[in-house]
This record gives C-alpha cells, structure tokens and sequence, in this order.
C-alpha cells in the first residue's frame, strides 16, 4: 500500500462524507416510489458478484411480480436512456445488461445514467425494479438496500480509493437492509461466518448471509451445450475481461484444465488487433458477461461460456427468500 496516496484519499474521503451529509439531512433530495426499489451495490471498485444477485433476485421475483432492472450501461457508447432488447449490441446497452435481457427474455431492461428518470419509465408495467450498482446513486431511496462485500476482500479491511479500493467510507454499510458476504469459500465452516459477520459489526436491524459462486456443470455456445467435464478435457483459451477473474482460473486449475489465460480490464472494448489474436485461437473458454461482446465481434461457434450462479451457504437461502418477499410485499401493501 502505497502511503503517499493517503492524502488523496483523505481529500476524496471528505467529499464524500460531505455528499452524504447533504443526503442524510436532507440538503440533497432522495426520492422514494410506490413500486419496491431493490438496490444492489458495493463499497469497493470491482466484482463483488453483483450480476450473480441481481440474477437470483430475478428468478425469485418473477415468481410473483413484473421485473424491471435498470443499470447505468457501464461501458456502452451510448448516453440516451434505452429499454434493451436482445437485438441491441453491447456497445449500445453495455454487456451486463445485455445478459440480463437474453437470460430472461421477458424481462425489462432499461440503462440509464439518471437512475429516476428511469425507474419512473417503468413504473407503469413493472412490480418490482432492481437497481443494478447504484449503492452510492443516492438520488433514489431504495425499499430494500443490498450490500456485497467479498470474503477476501471485505470492505472492513479496506481504505477510500486511491489508497484502498473503497468508493466511500466503510460506515457507508450502515444504510444497508441487507449484507452478503460473496465469493466465500464453498466449504467455509459457520463459525468463520459467524466472526466475519461480527468483523462487519453491522447494526441490530441489519441481516448478514454468506454466499458462494456456484458454476454450472456445462458450457454453452452459439450452437450447442457441452458438459464442462468434456469440454475441459481440450486444451483451450480463456478470454476474461472482468474485474477479478481470479476464481475462475482457480476453479480451472482445481478441475486440472489445461489452458492458456488472456486477461483484459473489466468491461473492456476489444479492439479490432486484440480480436484478430483471440480468433486466432482453436477452442475459446470466457465468462457469460465477456461472450455478450465476444460472441458478436468474433462470431464463432467455437467460443463458449461458462454460466455461474449464487449460492447461500449454511442454507440460508429459505432465510434469505422470504426476507425478500416479506419486504416486498410489505412496500407494495404501504402504497397499495
């Protein structure tokens, strides 16, 4: 950690705090909706597996209620405000969203920098509305606010950028509803669960899970499903361009998958020298968000992805399904 960056942060902390003063007193407006509002977010810069959550809040809310999801597009080259489709590219709505749309295809999707504007343009046809990483988009009162911190990476060690890796101060987490833990280790013994919830020392009303990333047992293509277990008996490239890519290698590694790695910054727009090299290799491995661009440029069937999902441990995931629900239907009977 390089010391000389502490007054930066310290600079950048003070902003901060004074932002969020403004907000909590009420010099800067927050707008509350009648339709929930479920924000999912981090305090710190890079993957806390929030694309895993949203996604699980999606299938455990469409059971009941309309979806709409707005996210800022991260990446796109566009600026307008667009309700995606699953013909739009990934420079036109960013990939995350793009995923979120062809995953679930009757769901509505809008980006959109200014996260009121949008949640306003669905408020007439969706029940429920995720906000995709807008912890610190403060302009929007959230019915129910999840935080993600990663086990390794937790928040409670960390420092305000450019020092540390925090986008605010660590006392940030105290509006959350709700803390989840991600990224934990699969068989990560309760007790360990239990210091780490302690470690967080998160106030009485706050709720404290722990997750894992669960991957599937197949990969998919533009042309066909494959059993992980015999796609990696190839040798093959994995093209990654996320922000922590870490336990995917690792997870290769485990399973004795012989590859070599391409690793890209998060979100990164592949130049046309860069895709001329990745199509240049015989068999492709990348993450479901990354074939949202690679599967369009290099339009090859012989580039797969590997499909991750959320996983509470401990099971928790009852715990954790009907505290949703129970807040959700709780706000809809409020504004009803």
């Amino acid at each position: 950690m390089n010391r000389l960056l502490a007054p930066f942060s310290l600079l950048y902390g003070i902003i901060l705090a004074l932002r969020n003063y403004a907000f909590d007193y009420g010099f800067l407006k927050s707008k509350s909706f009648d339709i929930p509002v479920i924000s999912v977010g981090n305090l710190s810069v890079g993957g806390t597996g929030k694309s895993p959550m949203i996604e699980y809040l999606i299938e455990l809310l469409s059971e009941e209620y309309v979806v709409g999801v707005v996210s800022r597009g991260y990446g796109r080259q566009t600026k307008e405000m667009i309700q995606v489709s699953a013909e739009h590219s990934a420079q036109d709505v960013g990939d995350e969203p793009l995923q979120f749309k062809r995953k679930f295809p009757e769901l509505y999707v809008v980006v959109c920098a200014d996260r009121v504007k949008a949640i306003e343009s669905l408020k007439e046809c969706c029940e429920v509305v995720l906000l995709d990483d807008a912890f610190q988009h403060r302009y929007v009162n959230p019915a129910i606010n999840i935080l993600l911190t990663t086990y390794e990476g937790s928040y409670h060690l960390d420092w305000i950028l450019p020092l540390g890796r925090l986008r605010e101060w660590r006392n940030g987490a105290r509006r959350a509803d709700i803390v989840v833990t991600t990224k934990c280790p699969r068989k990560l013994d309760h007790t360990l669960v239990q210091r780490r919830q302690y470690e967080l020392q998160l106030k009485e009303n706050q709720i404290h899970y722990a997750s894992t990333i669960d991957y599937e047992k197949y990969c998919i293509s533009a042309k066909e499903q494959k059993p992980i277990k015999s796609f990696l008996t190839m040798p093959f490239t994995l093209v990654t361009g996320i922000a922590n890519s870490d336990a995917m290698v690792q997870e290769l590694e485990m399973q004795r998958a012989n590859f070599k790695h391409f690793a890209y910054s998060d979100h990164h727009n592949f130049t046309s020298l860069e895709l001329k090299k990745i199509s240049q290799e015989k068999l492709i491995l990348t993450t479901e968000k990354d074939y949202q661009r690679l599967g369009q440029s290099l339009d090859k069937n012989d580039i797969y992805y590997w499909p991750i999902k959320m996983k509470f441990l401990h099971q928790t995931q009852e715990a954790f399904d009907c505290e949703i629900l129970r807040r959700v239907a709780k706000h809809r009977t409020l504004f009803s």
